[in-house]
């Protein structure tokens, strides 16, 4: 009944639901049909326009500060370079999903091929799981700072933070590569129509007509391996960072300090908090409406990408003194 309503509300999508209602086993279809949000395909163009500015932002965000790290030769140490490589990350995460988003949006363009569909899914997945990978090494970078700041450059030394970023970059890329193969393997005989803007895994998985237990438990497992296991070290690395402010012998030392770790704490929050409420909604949230889901699952890849910039502009004192420079004309 419910894909039957969708169809209904895209018209020209019925042919597609009807050539699949008629296939009894399709291993591997040639495309997917992304439906945008269901419930809401008249509203798709004013939709648009908060996702498209929430990606021009992270856009110019990420890139100028990709450009002031690598201009000023004071802002080269660890601190910063995982600040880019988160920088990296989201522009990777937020350039997989909005092209196809804004082509669904504004062409009505909903077809993607499988294969491109499993690679969307693998990029997204990944670099998420490389993005929170980045935030345990900028808590750990910051418990070392402040904790031990005699020791800092003797701990995080340049060859140590080459082997950390090259550590959360091949976690992310094997943890997330049995999410294509597996999903490649089930067989998808009741339709190809995909209630979301894009490849989101657990999505795709509900399509097969298999027992897809083995995608369930290791998609669930990974979520709780990475995130469990990452929000802990970086609890770990908050609770000897504070303990170590509140030791300090004066008042404007521990507001210092306690400033310093602020904007780390609000981008943990941004980052952990939405794909939290997500996960829930995508598992148990079976009486919230499609439309909300796939609004919160949207925000939820855009938001990130287009704070992490702003927090760590405003706060952070050298990228925001080399991002007045840059624009202050010479002489003035």
């Amino acid at each position: 009944m419910q894909e039957t309503l969708f169809c209904l509300r895209v018209g020209h999508l019925l042919p597609y639901a009807m050539s699949d209602s008629n296939t009894t086993h399709l291993t591997n279809p040639s495309t997917f049909i992304l439906l945008g949000i269901p419930g809401l395909e008249m509203d798709h163009v004013w939709i648009s326009i908060p996702f498209c500015t929430m990606y021009i932002i992270a856009m110019l965000g990420n890139f100028t500060t990709l450009v002031i790290v690598k201009t000023e030769p004071s802002l080269h140490g660890p601190m910063y370079y995982f600040l880019c490589m988160l920088a990296v990350s989201d522009l990777v995460v937020s350039t997989s999903t909005l092209p196809k988003m804004l082509s669904i949006f504004w062409f009505n363009s909903r077809e993607i091929d499988f294969s491109a569909c499993l690679t969307q899914m693998y990029f997204i997945h990944s670099f998420l799981v490389m993005d929170s990978g980045i935030l345990v090494a900028m808590a750990l970078d910051r418990y070392v700072a402040i904790c031990h700041p005699l020791r800092h450059s003797t701990i995080l030394t340049n060859f140590v933070v080459g082997k950390i970023g090259l550590a959360v970059v091949l976690r992310g890329g094997m943890l997330i590569l049995p999410y294509p193969f597996l999903t490649r393997q089930w067989p998808y005989c009741r339709t190809t129509i995909i209630p979301n803007t894009y490849c989101e895994h657990m999505a795709v998985v509900k399509l097969a007509c298999a027992d897809t237990h083995i995608s369930n438990y290791y998609s669930l497992s990974v979520a709780f391996l990475v995130t469990g296991l990452d929000v802990f070290f970086i609890a770990v690395s908050y609770i000897q960072i504070l303990r170590a402010i509140f030791s300090l012998p004066t008042k404007d030392a521990r507001l210092k300090t306690f400033g310093t770790c602020g904007s780390h704490l609000f981008v943990i929050l941004t980052s952990y908090i939405p794909a939290l409420f997500s996960s829930l909604m995508h598992r148990f949230g079976n009486n919230v409406a499609v439309h909300f889901h796939v609004l919160m699952s949207n925000a939820y890849l855009l938001m990130p990408p287009m704070m992490h910039p702003i927090i760590y502009g405003v706060r952070t004192k050298q990228i925001r003194d080399r991002l007045l420079r840059l624009l202050t004309p010479k002489g003035t």
